[in-house]
């Protein structure tokens, strides 16, 4: 029989697994101590679990890391670390330290099966869902092994961010992502804030909602249109939820959210979604929900056929939102000397989607028209 990964258990989980093995709640909350707190894979290590448990648990349980292949770290401080999930595939995940924060970028899917045109994970394919054992295993690799090299102080945190942006689209693996997020805010695992805790998606509608009753986190839309014509371009996605039905579940997800905003990501794309008329638009759809929106520049690869918006007209774009009093920041590049930036993230996929052929096949069709400044009408 297959050793269970405690890594794949929220604090809920341990526990019925616990007690299934005969023991009461309380030695599941140690061990989940000792594994996510203190970072330890050794049972005989875990000196006031009882020995019997101890004994039990190395015959039929594992605290199973994932394998490193390649550590990469920039100039600016961002490390990026590529994971082996087996099968010929491969995950990033990057740690990005600022004075105030350290924001640890987690993948949850090898591979992308949303297809954005801008985005060079999507470009790959898709293979497979991550489980929760090997999200939570990047967390617990990076905190863990940041502490030893950063020389923390007991008790000093590595990580104070979490953000689901890497490779794949959180809200396609539900299932393993819930109880993942479950870890991370636990006091008895990493104890992170839910306003620290960021899923971005590309607009699942429905696991928004399901986000909202299970486990509300801060919440990032990848939005980059103000309009359905060109968004259903850049983001396939939009066609089967398009702008209205997204915009009422950001509003229907407010209601829980532990920040009282929703960030709209908008990667900014040389004359295709960069305009004035583009960021007009953007000021119209903003009164619809409570938003801020953070322009992130464009980090190019080759099969895009896309190209990254001047700094100037950033800015200019930048200007228009803000003196209509939206809330805008402008993304700082961080890693992209070493393909750690957004959008860049691509380790190995073995693609069983054909995704990488289709995209070659037929190049999407980026619609130039410039957009309405009315807002989409809400559905009655």
């Amino acid at each position: 029989m297959t050793p269970a990964n405690l890594l794949d258990f929220d604090l809920d989980g341990l526990a019925a697994y616990c007690e299934k093995l005969g023991e009461k709640r309380f030695r599941a909350t140690q061990l989940f101590r000792w594994i996510h707190q203190k970072g330890e894979a050794d049972f005989s290590a875990m000196s006031d679990l009882a020995k019997s448990l101890r004994d039990k648990l190395a015959g039929v349980a594992v605290v199973s890391p994932l394998s490193i292949v390649n550590e990469q770290a920039s100039s600016d401080g961002t490390i990026k670390w590529l994971f082996d999930v087996g099968g010929g595939n491969a995950v990033e995940s990057v740690f990005i330290p600022e004075d105030d924060r350290g924001t640890l970028c987690v993948s949850s899917q090898a591979g992308c099966a949303v297809g954005c045109r801008f985005c060079s994970t999507g470009h790959q394919g898709f293979s497979r869902n991550l489980t929760t054992g090997e999200i939570v295993a990047q967390l617990w690799f990076a905190e863990h092994h940041l502490r030893k090299r950063l020389n923390l102080a007991p008790g000093e945190r590595a990580i104070t961010n979490v953000v689901m942006m890497g490779m794949g689209e959180p809200l396609q693996n539900y299932s393993a992502l819930v109880p993942a997020l479950r870890v991370m805010l636990d006091d008895h695992g990493y104890g992170l804030s839910r306003r620290r805790v960021t899923v971005s998606t590309s607009g699942v509608v429905p696991m928004i909602d399901r986000l909202r009753e299970d486990c509300p986190v801060a919440l990032a839309v990848s939005l980059h249109a103000p309009d359905d014509a060109l968004r259903d371009n850049l983001v396939p996605l939009n066609k089967k939820y398009p702008i209205t039905e997204l915009f009422d579940a950001c509003n229907r997800y407010l209601e829980r959210a532990p920040r009282d905003f929703i960030t709209f990501e908008y990667c900014m794309l040389d004359g295709v979604n960069d305009t004035q008329a583009h960021a007009e638009a953007l000021v119209q759809i903003s009164r619809r929900v409570s938003c801020k929106f953070n322009l992130i520049p464009f980090n190019p690869f080759p099969e895009s056929g896309l190209t990254r918006s001047p700094r100037e007209r950033v800015m200019a774009f930048a200007r228009v939102l803000q003196d209509a009093g939206v809330v805008t920041t402008v993304r700082k590049t961080r890693g992209d000397d070493i393909a750690a930036a957004c959008g860049q993230l691509a380790g190995e996929v073995q693609d069983r989607t054909n995704v990488a052929q289709r995209m070659t096949r037929s190049p999407i069709q980026i619609h130039r028209k410039t957009p309405s400044s009315n807002p989409p009408e809400k559905h009655a």
